[in-house]
């Protein structure tokens, strides 16, 4: 039986701008930098301290080689946010881009691309 969601693991091209965005423009944390010292090295991040699911940003390139059956795509996200309307502003001033906030059935919403260009969704949730 699975009884939670550990990691999700987010292939980039970039690992370095992919920890930079995260971190200083969404406001995830490191939560741990690994590196065997042979070119293989990942960084794992959170949105919140002590977050039961964090993200592993992985090389693209080099998983591909070591996994060709991977794949690499990136997984359709959505997160919750209790402020919409303070986090659309935020990403807007940082320059990500961001969507139109959308009324949904289940709530409102707005998408944002990261420095690749993959889209997520963040929806309101109080």
């Amino acid at each position: 039986m699975i009884t939670k969601v550990g990691q999700i693991m987010l292939y980039v091209n970039d690992q370095d701008e992919a920890v930079t965005f995260w971190t200083e423009k969404v406001g995830f944390s490191v939560v741990s930098e690994e590196d065997n010292g042979q070119g293989f090295r990942w960084f794992e991040i959170s949105p919140t301290k002590g977050s039961e699911t964090t993200f592993v940003l992985h090389n693209k390139e080099l998983i591909a080689e070591m996994q060709p059956e991977l794949n690499l795509s990136t997984p359709s996200l959505l997160f919750y946010s209790e402020d919409l309307d303070n986090l659309y502003k935020d990403f807007s001033d940082k320059n990500i881009t961001v969507g139109e906030i959308v009324n949904m059935p289940t709530g409102r919403v707005f998408n944002f691309a990261d420095n690749e260009k993959n889209y997520f969704a963040v929806m309101e949730k109080k």
